[in-house]
Parts: structure tokens; sequence; C-alpha cells
């Protein structure tokens, strides 16, 4: 007797079961356009072409100089030409983007004036005129040292050491000043407790910050630190037959106790630049800088680049002072005047050329100007290459975002830039304005937060963290899509042929 098979149950019917696999697939199906819209990265088009064309262009500064020879048996004429030939073949010139033109009419408010009278004295600088005189057996000459002159003055930044240009401070349209009275131990003596510490910002830093104030912003904080311990023991010097203490050029770099110092009270953006007055204790005092040789320096004050100033005050008379005032302490902010110059980047006038009314600010209109251009020149290369670095950036990295707010930022910054261009003949004070800008929405685009998102999350990363999550899933399905379609062509085949006819013999039975 034939067995009799069992009839399949509906869920295991082919229909069935092909339509479990298909609603798997349409799922997928529908759900992609949501996928690829919450997945999708949003990049902007930058506006890369004008971003190169800007590549290697330079502020342009054109300058005037009004000569005058009235008091000079020199002809006008010929001194005049003769200056232009020796500017026109100074590279220095160009290489600073200064498009220089003497001539003989009359100086404006904006002109630089070079009066050339007879005479021995070093060049005078008066506001925007300098007086030149030359000795009348070296007449032949005069033009040359004029046009010597006006280049030391006017590109005082070409001569200047590559150690005290590292020194110098990046520039920055705010700065906070940070002025500390440091005491290594007020309790084993030689200490302040206090100082006059606006009377002598009022008389030897304020005309200074007043003459910079075309370029930065500045805050001012103060403070007193009654113990303020060195990280390293000062060698013992013996000076006569006195046993004084010596910092070596190797101590200095490493003066600043950062773990035991707070030098700063507030919190802030904006970059600090430090000045510490610091007194020794009566173990450590007298306290020297020393040479290379171990002998004394003359000054007791250093630089640290990019951080500040140190002064060392060993005062007179051993014991507590109750407040530093007067004249030592004048001392010490005059020091904390010419390290702030220093290190923003103020050019020191040539050795051979002097000042009229030099004053306390120490900045002459040469030297403010000169220091006005540089800092224009600096932010626009600055913007520049930040901005190149931003069109390659995204170029390198096929998913990092770029949203409206960095392609903005670009816009805006290419946009600053061609003001400061179109600027920099008429002002350069204007010029610096835009090139800061620029600069500083430029560093925002770069550091844009939603594009350092992805900046180190290459693709491999993505694929190592999709695939374990999609490869469980996705291979089932692709089994089973595979058994159903070979099961249907199976299926098909066997239609195809038709029904099997059945053999009508059967056999004998003996």
């Amino acid at each position: 007797m034939d067995a009799v098979s069992k009839p399949a149950l509906a869920f295991e019917s082919a229909f069935t079961r092909r339509s479990i696999i298909a609603s798997y697939f349409l799922v997928i199906f529908l759900a992609l356009p949501l996928w690829w819209k919450t997945t999708s990265i949003e990049r902007q088009a930058l506006p890369v072409s004008r971003v190169y064309a800007a590549t290697g262009r330079e502020l342009a500064f054109p300058i005037h100089v009004a000569l005058d020879t009235r008091n000079c048996e020199v002809g006008t004429d010929t001194i005049v030409q003769e200056v232009r030939h020796h500017v026109e073949n100074n590279g220095e010139f160009k290489q600073n983007g200064l498009s220089v033109e003497v001539s003989s009419a009359t100086a404006t408010a904006n002109d630089y004036q070079v009066v050339l009278r007879p005479g021995t004295r070093d060049p005078i600088v008066d506001g925007r005129k300098v007086t030149v005189e030359v000795a009348p057996e070296h007449a032949g000459v005069a033009a040359l040292q004029l046009a010597d002159t006006l280049a030391t003055l006017l590109t005082p930044y070409t001569s200047l050491r590559s150690s005290q240009a590292e020194r110098v401070v990046t520039y920055s349209p705010r700065y906070r000043l940070a002025f500390t009275l440091l005491n290594e131990d007020a309790a084993a003596g030689n200490a302040a407790l206090s100082w006059d510490v606006q009377n002598a910002l009022a008389a030897q830093l304020s005309p200074l910050l007043e003459r910079l104030s075309v370029l930065h912003n500045f805050t001012i904080e103060s403070q007193v630190q009654y113990h303020g311990p060195l990280a390293f023991e000062p060698r013992a010097l013996q000076v006569g037959e006195q046993i004084e203490h010596g910092l070596t050029p190797g101590d200095l770099t490493v003066f600043v106790n950062s773990a035991e110092w707070t030098l700063s009270s507030s919190v802030s953006n904006d970059p600090v630049l430090h000045f510490v007055a610091f007194i020794p204790s009566s173990k450590h005092s007298p306290l020297r800088i020393v040479d290379s040789n171990g002998l004394p320096t003359s000054s007791n004050a250093f630089i640290l680049p990019q951080w500040g100033g140190i002064i060392i005050h060993n005062p007179q008379s051993t014991g507590i002072v109750p407040t530093l005032a007067g004249r030592p302490l004048d001392t010490i902010f005059a020091t904390f005047r010419q390290q702030l110059s220093a290190l923003l980047g103020v050019p020191e006038l040539p050795p051979h050329v002097h000042a009229r009314t030099r004053g306390v600010a120490g900045v002459t209109d040469w030297q403010l100007d000169a220091l006005v251009r540089r800092r224009a020149a600096e932010n626009a290369a600055s913007a520049q290459d930040t901005l190149q670095s931003i069109v390659r950036l995204v170029a390198q990295i096929e998913d990092m975002p770029v949203g409206e707010d960095v392609k903005g930022d670009v816009q805006d910054a290419l946009a600053a830039l061609d003001q400061a261009y179109s600027t920099a003949p008429s002002s350069s004070t204007e010029a610096l304005t835009f090139a800061s800008k620029a600069q500083s929405v430029a560093s925002r685009a770069f550091f844009n937060p939603g594009m350092l998102a992805l900046l180190y999350f290459p693709t491999e990363h993505k694929w190592a963290v999709y695939a374990p999550l999609f490869a469980s899933v996705t291979a089932p399905l692709l089994a089973s899509l595979i058994r159903e379609v070979l099961a249907w062509k199976k299926e098909r085949k066997a239609k195809a042929r038709g029904p099997q006819p059945v053999d009508s013999q059967r056999p004998k039975a003996e």
C-alpha cells in the first residue's frame, strides 16, 4: 500500500515563503532613500578658482617721498634722479611691496619728507620728516646716502635677525597684558608686599599702548604673589668678596616654574603676554644673569619668545618693602616697555638714525608705519595659506563635510582679502583691518567643528564599522534568495517538459 503524503501547511507553500523573502527586500528598497538622506554628507562647493587666483598676490603700498634740497648746494633735479635710480635698483622695496616715488614736490600729510642740508650729524627723525646732513666733501654720494637711509627706515625688517624674528608674537587684534610682582619667598626677606602699578603704567606704558592702538586692543591685569620658588638652584658666584648667584643661559629657558606660579588670573580667549618682576629671596640675593663664560651681564632682564618678559629686581636694601614705587618701579616698567615693543615686532631705528622727540612711547611714525605694513602683509599671506589648506584638505578627504557656514566663511575671507588689496594703496591701516579679518575668518573656517569631525575618520574605518553589522543580515537573505531562484528555475523546467508517459505493459504472471 502506497504511503499517503501529508498535505503542505499554508506557511510552507512556495508562494508564502517567497512572499516573506520579497517583503524583506521591499523594506530594504523602501528604506534606501531614508538611509541615503540620513547618512549623506553635505559638501557645499567652495570657490576654488578664486582661492587659487589669489595665490602669490601681495599688498602694494605706494609711498611718496618729498625731497627738500633748498638748504643744500646740490641741484634738486639731479639729486632726485640719482635717488630714484638707487631706489629702483634696490630690491628690498619690491620684496616688501613698496613702490617708492621720489620727487621735489611739497610734502602732504601722508607723504614722507627728506630734508637734505650740509653738515656731519646723523639723520634725525621728526614725525614723517627725516633730516639728512651731508658733508660738503661728500656731496657726490649724497644720493646714495639718502637711498640707504630710506631703505633702513622703510624696510627695517629686511635686516632683522632670525632670533629677533622668532620672539615676535603672532598677530592678534587683542592682547591681554599680565603684570606680576613675584616674590620668591616673602617669609625669607627681600620682598615687596605691593607695588604702585597704576602710576607706573600711566607713566611708562600708556603712551606706548595708545600709540599701538591702531594695531591692537589691550587689556591689562596685575597681581602680587608672595611665594614663587624656583624649580632649580642658582649657581653660586664669587664676585670680589661678595657671594652672588647666577642664572646661566640654560637656566633662563626653564626659569618660569609653571607648576607653582599662577601668572594669569582671568579667563579669556585673547593671547596673553606675561611681564614678571621677580624679587629673589635673601638666600639667592643678589641674583644675576651670567653669560656662557660665567661672567655677570650688564642686563638683568630677558625675553622668553612668544611668552613675555622677565626682570630680576635685586633691592638695594634687604628686608620687607611695604610698597614698591618710585624710581625702582619706573626702571622696571621702562624695561617692560622695551620688552613689549620687541614682542609686538616694533622695529628699532637704525643705529645711525635718531629721533628728535622720541618720548616715552618710543615709536616714531616711520617705525609705526613699517609695523602696520608688515602686519598687513603677514595677515594677508596667512589668510591665503589657510584658504589654500582648506581647499586641499576638502579635495583630499572626500567624505569631509562642508556646510554653509564653512562656505560662507571662505567667501567672507576672500571678500576681506579683496578689500585689503584695494585699500592698501590708500591706507595701510585699513588694509591691516581687512587682512586681519580675512585671517580670522579663514582660521574659523579651517577649525570648523563640522569639518574636524571626520578629519581623522577615513573611509576604511566606516567599512570596518558597517561590514560586521550588515554582513550577518545580508548573508541569510541572499542565500534564501538564491535558493528560491534555483527552485523556481527547476519548477519551470519541469513544467516545460510536461507530464511523463506511464508504461501500460505489466509483467506477466507465471
